[in-house]
């Protein structure tokens, strides 16, 4: 498994965004459901967000974002780092032991 952080930069005005964050979020259900997203949330300030994913490849990174509302809308840029964890808090063996 891959481990991906993928940092949102807003490019719309922030109405456009409280708009279609609902359908964002239910969008990353989906994605949460099918076990790729790990974690997500918005930077402080809200200037974008941040996920954490987990997928085989890149390609699969790409096809999620691709799908996504706030993409789809240009609400977003997207900016995906691959990382290798070696380290981690022992409450995430779950995640991560396989890494």
């Amino acid at each position: 498994m891959k481990y991906f952080a993928i940092l949102t930069d807003y490019i719309a005005p922030m109405e456009s965004v409280v708009e279609i964050t609902p359908e964002h979020r239910a969008y990353l259900k989906t994605q949460y459901d099918a076990g790729i997203m790990l974690f997500s949330g918005p930077l402080v300030p809200r200037t974008g967000g941040m996920l954490f994913a987990q997928a085989n490849d890149r390609a699969d990174i790409d096809a999620m974002i691709a799908r996504d509302p706030f993409h789809l809308k240009q609400i977003a840029t997207y900016t995906v780092i691959e990382t290798s964890p070696v380290m981690w808090a022992t409450e995430l063996n779950k995640i991560f032991e396989a890494a």
